[in-house]
């Protein structure tokens, strides 16, 4: 029943879903980054308020690109009848591995606003800390309220259709 009532069941449910998730996870995982990078200040938030829509747009690309390879990396984890929590936690480990390989280097290069092979040579420095930090956000923030949604609107749809 979870499946059903907290997850997409449309392409517009799915881009709803996608938007929640990436706008949360943006907006808290770009600054909490670049901040632990660059330092805790007000003249580093406000630089990073200014690149978030380009960083949103290459995640929302991002989610598309590695959406069908962290559903096959999923269903090799879980196995069937494994609990809801149990497959979102694997799809969330899915899908932030896979982006948090690319991720890293392509925020830099926008935050900064020049290519470089520093990210990439600094990447596996950085890596762990950037995974945990995602993976902390998309499990225990983003998604849990982007499912919240979902479920609401479920209701509220279903309860529409029976009368």
């Amino acid at each position: 029943m979870d499946f059903y009532m907290r997850l997409p069941r449309d392409t517009k449910e799915f881009a709803l879903f996608m938007f929640i998730v990436s706008v949360i996870s943006v907006n808290i995982l770009a600054p909490l980054i670049t901040c632990f990078e660059l330092g805790f200040s007000f003249a580093v938030w406000g630089r990073v308020l200014r690149v978030i829509p380009f960083i949103w747009m290459s995640v929302v690309a991002l989610v598309l690109l590695t959406y069908k390879p962290a559903e096959w990396l999923t269903y090799r984890i879980v196995k069937k009848g494994d609990s809801f929590r149990a497959v979102m936690l694997a799809s969330i480990v899915s899908s932030v591995l896979l982006m948090s390989v690319f991720l890293p280097v392509i925020g830099t290069w926008i935050g900064s606003r020049s290519f470089s092979v520093e990210p990439i040579r600094m990447f596996f420095h950085k890596w762990p800390r950037n995974f945990a930090l995602s993976l902390g956000v998309e499990a225990l923030v983003a998604q849990p309220i982007a499912r919240q949604v979902l479920l609401r609107l479920h209701l509220r749809k279903d309860a529409r259709a029976s009368l």
